[in-house]
């Protein structure tokens, strides 16, 4: 089977059993060189999404829908490597010939970190609050960040992004992984919009104690990367208020997480 870009290029065959087509709408220049349509199809956003649509729990394995294109719709790139890419896959259910809503923004894996500190007798969350245009709000958020691919090193990232957008250094070995406690059948992530996105989140606990000079130096810090377009500001609030005051779903399922694995001795003794 061949993939046929709706370009100026011909048709090549491709090792994917599966016919893909681009779309006029691309992004690309109307007569792009000839290695560059194939960026996307070889990126690890694609390759990831359709190895999960194939595996042994995918949409695929059990054969009653068949994938009949996919049409390449938007790139973004960061740099020299796809950030996000939008597509839309013409998937059918074999028995009705209906077609299964396929629009597929791929953005990949991601991390985000509760973080608790305990300063005398109180415990504290420590939040991020960031610009966020596709709601158009400011938002209060856990510190989050995107890896590269699949692979990437989840807790190195993690902690990575608290030195960013916090500016505090964490300890690698301090780091709890909330979701391992998920059952394997999950993937042991979690999925905030799994109806258009293929964005799958790993969420690490971290605490730690510390005096109260160090969460009034937090409260207000301003952070992050500008040369990057980041406007971070850190805000510090009580654990027990924190339920209440971000809509934020990293925030709420970490909470659960939390408090579920917590309730069931799941959580190792916390160091001193």
């Amino acid at each position: 089977m061949t993939i046929s870009l709706l370009s100026t290029l011909p048709p090549e065959p491709f090792a994917n059993p599966h016919s893909l087509y681009y779309a006029p709408e691309s992004t690309f220049p109307a007569r792009p060189s000839r290695h560059r349509p194939w960026s996307a199809i070889d990126s690890s956003l694609f390759k990831q999404w359709l190895k999960n649509a194939e595996s042994k729990t995918g949409i695929f394995s059990g054969g009653e829908l068949s994938l009949e294109r996919v049409v390449i719709q938007g790139v973004d790139m960061f740099g020299k490597r796809i950030g996000f890419l939008k597509f839309k896959a013409d998937i059918f259910d074999k028995e009705t010939g209906k077609k299964v809503p396929g629009i597929v923004f791929a953005r990949g894996p991601a991390v985000a970190i509760l973080i608790l500190l305990e300063s005398e007798g109180e415990t504290y969350a420590v939040l991020t609050e960031q610009v966020r245009v596709p709601v158009g709000r400011f938002i209060l958020e856990l510190p989050a960040g995107m890896l590269d691919d699949d692979k990437g090193d989840f807790v190195g990232t993690a902690v990575r992004e608290v030195e960013e957008e916090i500016g505090l250094k964490l300890n690698v070995d301090d780091m709890i992984d909330l979701t391992a406690f998920l059952d394997p059948s999950t993937g042991c992530r979690v999925f905030p919009s799994p109806g258009g996105c293929d964005e799958e989140i790993s969420l690490f606990l971290y605490r730690g104690r510390v005096e109260k000079g160090i969460i009034t130096q937090l409260q207000g810090k301003e952070t992050g990367l500008r040369e990057d377009g980041e406007m971070i500001r850190v805000c510090v609030v009580p654990y027990e208020k924190l339920w209440r005051m971000t809509a934020d779903a990293k925030v709420l399922t970490a909470i659960a997480l939390y408090e579920m694995a917590k309730g069931q001795g799941l959580l190792p003794p916390q160091k001193t």
